[in-house]
């Protein structure tokens, strides 16, 4: 099983941008699409965004189209998630998760077999 672990989490004002990063440990994640989620506090996990195992493909939910953006580094095995244009309700704990199988691409959480232990991001207004 793949092991992720996120970094870039922090306290940003709104208006402001983040980075977050997502590097296997332990295994390679190349050929796995891979995503993004977010929990905030008393709600349920949600999907942000995703990638497929090329890089070719991305899908976002439509309340960070167009302010977040997921890419990869195939040679580096490490996802990121540039956020910009940073609102209050985008504080959430953000985790990081590997395709269920290779090749294979979703937005459900069931699409993803492997997460990683979360980053907080937190938007001050």
């Amino acid at each position: 099983q793949v092991q992720l672990v996120e970094s870039g989490g922090g306290l940003v004002q709104a208006g402001g941008s983040l980075r977050l990063s997502c590097a296997a440990s332990g295994r390679t994640f190349s050929g796995y699409a891979m995503g993004w989620f977010r929990q905030a506090p008393g709600k349920e996990r949600e999907f942000v965004a995703a990638i497929s195992w090329s890089g070719g493909s991305t899908y976002y939910a439509d309340s960070v189209k167009g302010r977040f953006t997921i890419s990869r580094d195939i040679a580096n095995d490490t996802v990121y998630l540039r956020m910009d244009s940073l609102k209050p309700e985008d504080t959430a704990v953000y985790y990081c998760a590997a395709g269920v199988r290779p090749g294979y691409i979703g937005i459900r959480r069931a699409d993803f077999g492997s997460w990683g232990q979360g980053t907080q991001v937190t938007v001050s207004s």
